[in-house]
């Protein structure tokens, strides 16, 4: 008889030790790069080009050992990338959507063809792939892109798409904005880390294979400076970018599961995902004494270099400074870019190694009390993009799977992602909104894109920073007193914080009113108070904001005289037009009404076991900057949409025209809506939207206005979430926004004031 292994079923239940694994091959990998030289160029107009004297970047394996080269596009190839992108474009465009599905099913085939090169030069690369997830994405954005113009049919798509990432992101990630890019009928270039670019251009030499029009994919690869010239382009008319700020929490459960589930996600996919895991203090014990067992003999995992190491030293060597313990496989090496897996232990929340967890294997460990301790510690982290919640009470674990401020929730297991799932980032883990139908509208535009204009030359320093131009208005007539008129600030009609205040002129040039001049002070304050008061009305059921907005449009219909007195005389038109904007007011406000409870999530059919839940969720506090045109028709069509889905909106109404907007306020405190969900700040639309960008707080920005308005948002809040419009040039065409809106410029909107979030809850 056989003598018994010490390996038995218990046994390696009852000591979390994992088996041996089988080896890796990378013969495939090396035939393929050798087929290139093992010098890789760049990937423009459907073929491999090396343009001479072009700087040249190492790609090194997990030995540190050189793969191989890729080029540094300069801006001759950026312009042939562009130029071809846009040629290819045209024609991509026009054809069916039957033609462009069968592009990306035949995609699929070719990845299940070549399925074992893709894994092994991802691996080789350290950006792990699955060509099963890949071959799964293809097939389903195949299904989208044959049913295009019959599910959204009134939306066009961008025209070249820029898809620019690190090596900090899932292979995974790009294709999941590449596609659907693709699906919809755009261009795109794709621009990848160092680390990505082999196994990114080998996907572009795939899809050349399965029929893809020369120059409608485009790869161009080098450093940093690479990606900000392609996003210069004028002639790509959208840019997204995944960076380095992806991030999860874990909770705490079944203690064998989930400790065997941290090792897997922090220790073997460590490049990509910086987790911090808080741990319930009644087990708290056990799961340090299970790490402790289970990192012993651990082998030291590799970083890119030895900055990077340094860092990790750094960090690490901090948090002991600060009273911290540390569970190490083994002691750090004196050189080399290895760094042993470490766990940190009774560390601060304040900490900078929790705050922003530093590159490589190195997982802060938190304790707390209650499950609402648990939450609010994930949630006062700056990331937002994953969280994994390990418990055996499922009501429990989707009541925190709703309190959690991030884009995907995987419940009892990590990292499980499906191209049907939608999720958004949440604070710096980005704006976008990735997978599902959800996903697809980040690349179409419910109007004809507008050509890409040059940047201007702008102080961001400066502006919004210059003195009111209208504090003494020429030609007023001191025998008359014009009324002075108050603003809503968190729930209070009061005066600008400055003591300020700026004439307001009819088109005859007269005097109508004061009207006060609101600045940052102000903003503060109205955010403050939107804070305290937001969370409670997003809770609220959608039957309760739709009543609520139901009492707003028959207040307004009290005093539609009044208003549309207001309108006339600040505008000029006529008493029937204003009278007109007043009556299409309120039915606006009673389409925002009767949508609360319209607009619902859903439960995807997945290929897997397991059920998962997308549902949308409120932004938080959105700010707007209001346009000329239709000064109270536009105010109550964003506060209708914003305030439906449970947001609270500062708006700061139209310059030229403040008076509708002041004259609403009454309106608005004699509705249901609760106090400080809505403020009003009237004054310089460059002073206020200089001060909506710098608050930390604001989620959104809405901004109808200059291009120097524009590109300020742009350069200065990179991490919220804006839906710019240049007035000047959309005076006929915004009118029409407002009065005869689309079917898809209203889904626009919605889609402006919700993030995305999905609970994935297996059962097998």
């Amino acid at each position: 008889m056989a003598e018994r292994s010490s390996h038995s079923v218990y046994n390696i239940f009852k000591s979390m030790e994992l088996g041996p694994g089988a080896e890796s091959s990378a013969v495939t990998a090396g035939s393929w790069l050798e087929q290139h030289s093992r010098s890789l160029g760049l990937f423009i107009d459907g073929k491999f080009v090396h343009p001479d004297d072009r700087q040249t970047l190492t790609v090194s394996d997990s030995k540190g050992e050189n793969l191989c080269s890729i080029l540094c596009a300069d801006d001759d190839d950026i312009l042939s990338c562009a130029s071809s992108a846009a040629a290819g474009f045209k024609v991509w465009k026009e054809l069916s959507d039957n033609r462009r599905a069968k592009v990306l099913l035949r995609l699929a085939s070719v990845l299940q063809r070549y399925s074992q090169c893709v894994c092994e030069v991802c691996d080789l690369c350290q950006t792990p792939g699955s060509a099963p997830a890949l071959v799964r994405l293809a097939q389903y954005y195949a299904g989208w892109a044959q049913l295009r113009h019959t599910l959204l049919p009134e939306w066009n798509p961008r025209g070249v798409v820029a898809v620019v990432m690190s090596d900090d992101v899932f292979f995974y990630s790009m294709w999941l904005k590449v596609l659907p890019a693709l699906a919809v009928g755009n261009a795109v270039i794709v621009v990848p880390g160092v680390k990505m670019a082999p196994p990114t251009l080998l996907m572009a030499q795939l899809l050349m294979e399965a029929g893809l029009p020369a120059g409608v994919l485009n790869v161009v690869t080098g450093n940093g400076s690479v990606r900000v010239k392609v996003a210069q382009n004028n002639q790509i008319s959208y840019v997204t970018y995944s960076g380095s700020k992806q991030d999860g929490e874990l909770l705490t459960a079944d203690v064998d599961s989930a400790v065997d589930g941290l090792m897997d996600a922090a220790f073997k996919n460590c490049t990509e995902w910086r987790w911090v895991v808080c741990v319930q203090e009644s087990v708290y014990d056990a799961v340090v004494e299970k790490l402790k067992f289970r990192m012993a003999g651990m082998k030291c995992v590799r970083v890119s270099d030895e900055c990077e190491r340094g860092r990790v030293d750094a960090a690490v060597r901090e948090a002991e400074q600060q009273g911290a313990t540390l569970i190490q496989s083994c002691p750090p090496p004196s050189s080399g870019c290895v760094y042993p897996p470490t766990v940190v232990c009774n560390v601060a929340p304040s900490c900078s190694s929790v705050v922003s967890p530093p590159p490589g294997p190195v997982v802060p460990l938190l304790s707390f009390r209650s499950a609402a301790e648990g939450v609010a510690l994930g949630n006062c982290r700056p990331h937002g993009r994953a969280a994994s919640i390990w418990t055996e009470d499922l009501t429990l674990a989707l009541e925190t799977a709703k309190s959690l401020c991030v884009g995907s929730v995987c419940v009892n297991t990590h990292s499980v992602t499906d191209p049907s799932l939608p999720q958004s980032g949440r604070r710096e883990s980005g704006t976008c909104t990735d997978g599902g139908r959800e996903g697809l509208y980040q690349f179409l535009s419910a109007s004809v894109p507008p050509p890409r204009s040059e940047p201007i030359s702008l102080d961001y320093t400066k502006f919004g920073t210059a003195a009111s131009r209208f504090l003494v208005p020429d030609g007023s007539d001191p025998s008359s007193v014009a009324r002075s008129c108050t603003h809503l600030v968190g729930g209070k009609v009061c005066k600008a914080e400055s003591g300020c205040s700026r004439a307001v002129q009819a088109p005859g040039g007269a005097v109508l009113a004061h009207c006060p001049d609101g600045g940052r002070k102000d903003v503060r304050n109205a955010v403050d108070a939107a804070l305290k008061v937001q969370p409670g009305w997003m809770k609220k059921s959608p039957a309760a904001r739709a009543l609520a907005l139901y009492s707003l449009a028959n207040s307004l219909d009290k005093r539609k005289q009044d208003v549309a007195e207001s309108i006339h005389n600040q505008t000029g038109l006529s008493m029937e037009e204003a009278a007109q904007e007043v009556e299409l007011s309120i039915s606006r406000l009673s389409d925002w009404a009767a949508r609360c409870d319209k607009q619902n999530g859903h439960m995807p059919l997945l290929p897997h076991t397991g059920s998962a839940l997308s549902t949308p969720e409120a932004l938080g506090v959105v700010g707007v900057v209001l346009p000329d045109t239709k000064p109270l028709l536009s105010m109550v069509s964003v506060l209708g949409a914003t305030v439906s889905m449970g947001n609270a909106i500062v708006m700061v109404p139209s310059e030229k025209f403040p008076l509708p907007a002041l004259d609403f306020i009454p309106v608005l405190q004699a509705s249901d809506i609760p106090v400080g969900v809505v403020s009003v700040i009237s004054g310089g639309k460059d002073q206020l939207t200089q001060a909506l960008a710098n608050h930390n707080e604001i989620q959104a920005v809405w901004y109808w206005g200059s291009a120097e308005g524009r590109q300020f948002l742009q350069h200065c809040s990179p991490l919220k979430r804006l839906w710019l419009h240049c007035e000047e040039e959309e005076d006929e065409d915004g009118r029409k926004f407002w009065t005869e809106p689309s079917l898809s410029m209203q889904e626009e909107m919605w889609r402006e004031c919700v993030v995305w979030k999905s609970v994935w809850i297996p059962t097998a």
